[in-house]
């Protein structure tokens, strides 16, 4: 099966993954980027042999124009594009606006130009957080709770969005099939230095700007299975994927785990600065009034999230790489990127 579908955020990590799986597979791709003088060439010469089968159009998710033209035509759409800072923001709607009204404004075109299927990324945020701390693992039936007080905008931003889509949908096109995809933190070979913020702990761990692992942990996911579940969701029968949610999770690993990875299957040279002590406790608050990326660790200390993906697995026949491999890939390409530099 093979039709035209358009990815937006062309330039994101997963989106690039997911765009190179598709033309593999013959699709037509259309995708979208913030500013289009900027990342044209880029594209292009990531993937020189696409020719027309790739097409580049700008649009951004506050604004109309450029949507119509870049729907025109497709079958398919999988709107990848979405805000994820690695600081936490200041005021929460710079995260939940765009992630709201992007999505609604993907759909609207979308829906108008006669797209028959929708892939919405939402994200594991979505299901597992504003709960209580004794719960640790979470299913398709689970949402996050972002009346909870102790919600960050993240995960507000991604619940509000995927709900937001899923009632759009079913009051405005019904016929249109949709489903939603939720990844945890994605790992994987890197193609540039515009790195996701969930590949910053292993280039950190690597180039010594981390000299301590704090008490976190997180689920982690191969960027080649997120974008192959995506692929799955774009091609399975109706009947599979029809607001559906599908978790791309693989199993919870804590940050020194990773660290511990590093250091026992890189060479010495590329693992000298991996951090082997701990983080005092009381030291996250402390750091967090000067560093915004620990600002959001401070409520991810000690707690555990699981996310099942056997719904994926049972009704698409998901498959994932072994977490260990996805680690060690993501450090030897940032190192043959030359992005941590030895």
């Amino acid at each position: 099966m093979a039709g035209t579908v358009l990815v937006t955020g062309g330039t994101g990590y997963i989106a690039g993954e997911l765009i190179d799986q598709l033309l593999a597979r013959g699709w037509s791709v259309r995708t979208t980027v913030r500013s289009r003088s900027r990342s044209e060439t880029r594209l292009h010469a990531r993937w020189p042999g696409a020719g027309d089968r790739m097409q580049v159009f700008e649009a951004d998710l506050l604004a109309d124009a450029g949507w119509a033209e870049a729907n025109e035509g497709c079958t398919h759409v999988a709107h990848v594009a979405s805000p994820f800072p690695l600081a936490v923001p200041k005021n929460e709607d710079d995260l939940i606006v765009p992630a709201r009204e992007g999505t609604l404004r993907a759909l609207r075109f979308a829906h108008a130009a006669g797209v028959a299927r929708f892939v919405q990324t939402s994200s594991a945020a979505a299901r597992a957080y504003g709960q209580p701390p004794g719960r640790t693992r979470f299913d398709e039936s689970d949402w996050t709770d972002v009346e909870n007080p102790g919600t960050a905008a993240y995960p507000k931003s991604k619940t509000i969005a995927e709900r937001a889509a899923r009632d759009w949908t079913a009051e405005h096109a019904p016929e249109m099939v949709f489903c939603s995809i939720n990844p945890v933190a994605v790992l994987g070979p890197v193609h540039d230095d515009d790195l996701s913020t969930s590949i910053e702990f292993v280039k950190k761990a690597l180039d010594g700007s981390m000299p301590m692992i704090p008490d976190v942990g997180v689920g982690i996911v191969d960027v080649r299975d997120v974008a192959a579940l995506h692929v799955l969701a774009l091609e399975a029968p109706d009947d599979l994927v029809r607001n559906e949610r599908f978790a791309a999770s693989g199993p919870f690993v804590w940050l020194a785990d990773i660290a511990r990875i590093l250091r026992e299957h890189l060479p010495p040279l590329q693992a000298r600065k991996v951090p082997t002590r701990r983080m005092p406790d009381f030291l996250v608050p402390v750091l967090a009034l000067f560093m915004p990326e620990m600002r959001q660790l401070k409520s991810e200390m000690g707690r555990v999230r699981e996310i099942d993906a056997g719904h994926a697995m049972k009704t698409l026949g998901w498959t994932m790489i072994d977490s260990e491999k996805t680690i060690l890939d993501t450090a030897r390409s940032l190192i043959d990127q030359r992005i941590v530099k030895l």
